[in-house]
């Protein structure tokens, strides 16, 4: 007596994700409308006279002010951010809502009012320029210092967003054990809080430094636009619109090229991203 074969069916086709296509599109537009402008600058620019161009635009010193401006920003946005964002983890209750909304509102302020502020704070008439005139007789020069204050400003609450986010995710029983060890808070926040927080510590420095590269705002508001003075990148780019199209276009796109190296290359590195 023969077995019985096996009875063959043939697999089910399965029917289109809907909402997955939807899906797509959405994110497809998302993407596009990114991109599009970007690859619209690449494409405009006359690569065969790109040195010339940038020569044109002043890009020299430009860069070089920018590179020490965002430089000094970054290493403020560290001292003083890391501090404060470990500070903010730690709070709660209302209290802590309305310091945070403080300290974060430079990522939604507009960059004139931002500009304005610093003005009010700066400023031969502000709030501290009245104490460095009254008690020391000068006032704040318009010098790259002035830059790096704007940048500081508008930069520093990336770095700070980011490096919270990296304290609050650390299981709260590593604090714990180092202080029932004998540890105190700094050496606790030094040698093992932010090692453990390291990754979003350094995407966070990422994000600010390149905010600080791309400052414009606040930056002409309070400081001015003086060449080989305090005139960063985004200046010498607004600038070089009144002098030649193709230089504004070419110093935009070396300035789009930089931002995407740091942002996907570094970013992505100490993020653990593969």
């Amino acid at each position: 007596m023969s077995a019985p074969s096996a009875s063959r069916t043939s697999p089910t086709r399965r029917a289109p994700d809907a909402g997955g296509v939807v899906l797509g599109v959405f994110a497809a537009v998302a993407v596009a409308f990114v991109v599009v402008p970007l690859v619209a600058l690449l494409l405009e620019v006359r690569w065969s006279h790109f040195a010339a161009d940038l020569q044109t635009a002043g890009t020299r010193d430009a860069l070089l002010l920018s590179l020490r401006t965002t430089t000094t920003t970054a290493a403020l946005s560290a001292l003083f951010g890391t501090p404060l964002a470990w500070w903010l983890s730690r709070l709660r209750g209302r209290a802590a809502a309305w310091l945070r909304a403080f300290v974060t509102v430079p990522l939604v302020l507009p960059p004139v009012v931002a500009g304005v502020a610093l003005l009010d704070a700066w400023g031969r008439g502000g709030l501290i320029g009245t104490v460095l005139q009254d008690t020391f007789g000068t006032s704040l020069p318009y010098s790259w210092v002035r830059v790096v204050l704007a940048e500081t400003f508008v930069a520093m609450p990336f770095f700070v967003v980011a490096a919270e986010g990296a304290f609050r995710g650390i299981d709260a029983r590593w604090a714990r054990t180092a202080t029932v060890l004998g540890a105190n808070r700094w050496y606790t926040l030094r040698r093992v809080l932010i090692p453990m927080a390291a990754p979003g510590l350094l995407a966070g420095l990422t994000l600010s430094w390149a905010r600080a590269l791309g400052e414009f705002g606040a930056t002409m508001t309070f400081a001015g636009s003086f060449p080989g003075t305090t005139q960063t990148g985004p200046l010498a780019v607004y600038q070089a619109l009144d002098i030649s199209q193709d230089a504004a276009t070419a110093l935009a796109a070396l300035m789009l090229g930089i931002c995407l190296v740091v942002l996907a290359v570094l970013r992505g590195r100490w993020s653990g991203a593969r």
